[in-house]
């Protein structure tokens, strides 16, 4: 009717109409969606030497589940984790350093790199104050991405592809990122949730766990113990193969010659996602819906019940999605699983939390016996780190608006590890193929539509 207001509802049939594909032409055409192969196995579509993510051996062209292995540089991770803790150090940074230069550093070498990423903690002259406070975001992620790429504008040499000028990019946004997370968070807690603004100054000398809880608490005061374990996430996180989707966001764009800045924040754009880094929060919200449906957490067949009717979909969010659970690669055990489930447990009894941790670890147990019974399916299925990962973070008190940036804060190592090794032996631009299945149209001249 003329005069009525234009909406976009007014055209969103077409689209739904016109985008649709029918999924028999996916196989018709052979095509590797998701780029997988029909076992489920990534399609192989380059080579790296920077992460490894074992989850399965081929025994005779078939998939056979195996323990899940990480290694970074070709060193397990659970080696890391552990020696780092039989020192009574943390490791992160020498994580970093691991991914970046491809050996583990020297007393003297992490020193100076330690000192390095503390000096270049603080933002540039005016950059909170006219890109952040000014600006602020109700989503973190959001203005991790627009604060990664105004810096470009900060930058005095930002086009600069050699090796040299990219690794100093690079370890600059490494050491930035924890501050540009916090106060984005802090921000966004004054003009969106009407809190106190509260500003810390980061300190040099601190390692990125413990800046990251200095920042982010109003007192900054924190334990060893909370230091320790989310340096222990951070390291967990930092890297996972070429293949995962932020990283091979960040090979691609890479791979097109443009800036460091840009290339990092079309990481940031895929690790917010439900399906990559924003898995997490989707665990908490079930678990909480468990807890609120589930009188007695320790009654085993309540909480199967529950179980199968979320994967039924008759419960939580109808996604049919039993959230934490399964892996694209890992197909027995995830590593990082079983390292980060046994610090969540000693967290739990300091912060009186062993009734909760115990309704994860019976969910955990579940879970086969669950997709069994609705699916009929004796395939492995691993409990993947994002189970037990936001279950720590709220452990440490840390509020759901972080929990991908955190995220972010830990793997750009190893988006920054991929783009150098994108610009030293990549030298192709990436550019897989579509099949066009839309038939052939005439032009229909307008007064004849």
């Amino acid at each position: 009717m003329a005069g009525d207001k234009i909406t976009i509802k007014d055209f969103i049939s077409e689209i739904t109409g016109n985008d649709y594909i029918d999924a028999r032409l996916y196989g018709k055409y052979n095509v590797k969606r998701g780029l997988r192969n029909a076992d489920g196995t990534g399609v192989l579509v380059g080579l790296t030497r920077i992460g490894d993510v074992h989850g399965y051996i081929i025994v005779d062209g078939e998939k056979v589940p195996a323990d899940g292995k990480l290694y970074y540089r070709g060193i397990d991770v659970e080696d890391i984790v552990r020696a780092t803790a039989a020192e009574g150090r943390f490791g992160f940074e020498e994580t970093v350093y691991l991914l970046m230069f491809g050996v583990l550093p020297t007393k003297d070498q992490l020193e100076k790199f330690c000192t390095l990423m503390g000096e270049n903690r603080s933002l540039p002259a005016n950059f909170a104050e006219d890109s952040i406070m000014k600006a602020p975001s109700r989503d973190i992620m959001n203005k991790l991405a627009r604060s990664v790429l105004t810096l470009y504008s900060y930058d005095d040499d930002p086009d600069n592809q050699s090796p040299e000028n990219v690794l100093r990019q690079c370890i600059e946004l490494i050491a930035r990122f924890p501050t540009i997370v916090a106060y984005s968070y802090m921000a966004k807690k004054h003009y969106y949730d009407n809190e106190s603004l509260i500003i810390h100054l980061p300190a040099s000398s601190c390692q990125s766990a413990e800046t990251i809880l200095s920042l982010i608490r109003p007192d900054q005061q924190f334990n060893r113990l909370e230091a320790e374990i989310l340096d222990l996430s951070l390291i967990l996180h930092a890297e996972h193969g070429g293949g995962n989707n932020s990283t091979f966001a960040v090979h691609l764009v890479s791979s097109a010659d443009t800036d460091t800045y840009a290339a990092l924040s079309a990481g940031i754009g895929s690790l917010k996602g439900f399906k990559h880094g924003g898995a997490n929060r989707k665990v908490i919200g079930m678990m909480e819906d468990i807890k609120s449906n589930v009188k007695r957490w320790d009654d085993e067949g309540a909480v199967m019940d529950y179980l199968i009717r979320i994967l039924k979909g008759e419960a939580y969010d109808g996604s049919g999605l039993i959230y934490g659970q399964g892996h694209a690669v890992y197909t027995k055990s995830d590593p990082r699983t079983v390292l980060l489930r046994e610090k969540a447990g000693i967290l739990a009894r300091e912060k009186g939390l062993v009734d909760e941790f115990n309704l994860y670890r019976l969910v955990e147990g579940l879970i086969a016996r669950v997709f069994k019974k609705v699916k009929g399916s004796d395939k492995d299925i691993c409990t993947n780190v994002d189970f037990y990962s936001g279950f720590i973070y709220r452990m440490l008190g840390i509020p759901a608006e972080l929990y991908t940036p955190l995220f972010a804060v830990s793997r750009v190592a190893g988006w920054c590890a991929h783009r150098m090794e994108e610009i030293i032996a990549g030298g192709r631009i990436i550019r897989p193929a579509y099949k066009c299945v839309q038939r052939r149209l005439d032009y229909t001249p307008l007064e004849d539509r």
